[in-house]
């Protein structure tokens, strides 16, 4: 019998292709969803609203690993005050809702896995390298990740085996970041943001995908792991690269730092400041990563 993984925010550009990376690999998966869905072969659509704290308690009694990918897209709206509070509350009462139902229902997991962001070390220019160790930054970035990722401590008290993926910037076909940015560089219109010397920390939606189920299999996963290819790029190398993927060279000048913080507001850190990040730790387990090389990542996503 196929274990089965309960995923949250399962219709998403990463839920999608998690959903079928793990299908692929043998396991069943179950999605929660605000409207019921019609089920398919080992995919499974269960019926939650966190507002109510309402869910259709099979979907957790049949799980066996939990990955919680649910929660406001943080660069999808302008930060105002309520669009902040809708996204620091968002992972952490979905999460409770899980907590609950599982103790409820007197039901037990093998693994609860959490999405968190590479942003918990800030959105902060300089050279420093970022590990799991280094101390989580102050800012709005930061201090959302950190309530993400104490979402998970329910669990961890339970002696649930608890991971925390630390995720940068995703790249997949026609979707994450590139969706944003192909039509701009595709009319050779692109160019570097700011000062272009932000870095990018950056991975391929499939290699995202098998750090989850690496996740899943392996039982010496616990705690926080970047998922991130540690190439050192920054904004000007991921634009050149960019446009010569689309097969010119970067001909506009950099757009001025002022022009994107008008538009943007303070989301404007999101593209304007970026911090480098190493991926020793999961590579330490033995992980490779199938995509390190940006131009040939940005094509297989384009083409």
């Amino acid at each position: 019998m196929r274990k089965n993984v309960l995923i949250t925010g399962g219709t998403g550009f990463v839920g999608r292709n998690l959903t079928q990376k793990l299908v692929d690999n043998g396991y069943s998966v179950s999605i929660l969803s605000r409207s019921k869905k019609t089920n398919t072969e080992n995919v499974f659509y269960y019926k939650w609203d966190v507002e109510k704290q309402f869910i259709e308690a099979e979907a957790i009694q049949k799980a066996d690993y939990v990955i919680h990918l649910a929660g406001e897209n943080i660069g999808e709206k302008r930060w105002t005050k309520k669009r902040k509070k809708a996204i620091l509350l968002s992972r952490k009462l979905s999460a409770q809702l899980i907590f609950d139902v599982l103790q409820k229902s007197n039901s037990t997991i093998e693994a609860f896995i959490s999405a968190s962001a590479v942003g918990i070390y800030g959105a902060i220019n300089g050279q420093a390298i970022c590990r799991e160790t280094t101390k989580p930054a102050n800012d709005f970035l930061g201090l959302t990740c950190q309530k993400w990722e104490a979402a998970t401590l329910p669990f961890e008290k339970l002696r649930i085996r608890t991971v925390k993926i630390r995720t940068g910037l995703v790249l997949g076909k026609n979707e994450g970041l590139l969706k944003k940015l192909s039509p701009v560089f595709k009319w050779r219109l692109g160019s570097a943001l700011g000062s272009g010397k932000q870095y990018m920390p950056w991975i391929h939606i499939d290699d995202l995908c098998s750090i989850y189920l690496e996740a899943i299999k392996n039982p010496e996963m616990q705690g926080a792991y970047n998922a991130a290819v540690t190439d050192d790029t920054n904004n000007q190398v991921f634009s050149a690269t960019l446009a010569k993927v689309y097969g010119y060279s970067i001909w506009l000048p950099n757009v001025p730092s002022f022009f994107i913080q008008f538009a943007l507001g303070e989301m404007a850190n999101l593209v304007l400041k970026g911090r480098r990040i190493s991926n020793e730790k999961i590579k330490d387990l033995g992980f490779q990563f199938e995509h390190e090389n940006l131009e040939t990542a940005i094509k297989k996503c384009l083409f």
